[in-house]
């Protein structure tokens, strides 16, 4: 298999702008009609959008890299066996059509378009696109992170500097966390001076990424939802490890994931949470 490149990041990134601009959008703004259906909750839905934009992301995906396993959020809903094949798939893309389907099915516009890219399991690519403003945020293994809009130039982003915890402003998922680490978590959350959740990670890694919050605190690790924005965040220089301090790959569906702008910060951030 040839090296994935920069021009290669540019070429999936059209793909997802071009899909968005498709299939996600004009059923956004009600050009197209968008049924929405209830998968685990209410909270959990699928859309037509979602389901468009998967099928035509992997049919794209599959002309430029035939033979690739491609591994989108719907597909693994129906197959869940999909997802042991990461760490042994010679190239896998990881699609999230929208993240944020609860936010783009109630009218607010904060969702994304994720895809990773694995060879092996490793995580050597993430692309976030944001439909609605229209640009995309990148990482290449080794190369650094950064964002561009159509017609713009790219710009790298980089994450907050470090600070003391009082001072942090956070991204804090907790809704999965079990009893009663939960407990403890939130009982801890007034030590940072701002938590927050969008209901899209897609909007939270790109904030991370790019310096506009200090930390991510996640639990349910669904790599369509973590893959792409864990390594934009990694190349732009952050730091995250799993709860107890191990590191974190795409197959890895719990565990909990912290975020944060080094390892000291992280540290840091750990133990103030989780204080008896």
């Amino acid at each position: 298999m040839k090296t994935l490149t920069l021009q290669d990041a540019a070429n999936l990134g059209k793909i997802l702008a071009d899909v968005a601009r498709a299939e996600i959008m004009p059923r956004f703004t009600g050009v197209m009609a968008n049924d929405t259906r209830e998968k685990s909750s209410s909270f959990d839905v699928v859309t037509d959008a979602d389901e468009a934009a998967e099928r035509e992301i992997s049919r794209r995906l599959l002309e430029l890299f035939p033979g690739a396993l491609v591994i989108g959020e719907e597909a693994a809903g129906r197959d869940p066996g999909l997802l042991s094949r990461i760490a042994t798939a010679e190239l896998a893309f990881i699609v999230d059509p929208i993240d944020g389907t609860k936010n783009f099915s109630s009218g607010v516009p904060l969702f994304g378009t994720m895809l990773a890219v694995t060879v092996r399991g490793e995580i050597v690519m993430g692309i976030i696109h944001d439909p609605v403003c229209n640009d995309t945020s990148f990482a290449v293994r080794g190369s650094g992170a950064w964002r561009q809009g159509e017609g713009t130039i790219a710009t790298e982003i980089k994450v907050a500097p470090s600070v003391p915890v009082d001072r942090m402003h956070m991204v804090a998922g907790t809704n999965f966390i079990p009893a009663p680490l939960r407990a403890t978590v939130i009982r801890n959350l007034p030590k940072v001076a701002m938590n927050f959740w969008m209901r899209c990670a897609a909007h939270e890694y790109r904030m991370a990424a790019a310096g506009h919050c200090h930390a991510l605190l996640y639990y349910k690790l669904m790599p369509w939802d973590h893959a792409a924005g864990w390594l934009i965040h990694k190349e732009a220089g952050g730091y995250s490890a799993h709860f107890d301090g191990s590191p974190y790959t795409p197959d890895h569906l719990s565990g909990g994931l912290i975020c944060a702008p080094d390892q000291a910060s992280w540290n840091l951030l750990r133990d103030a949470l989780f204080s008896e």
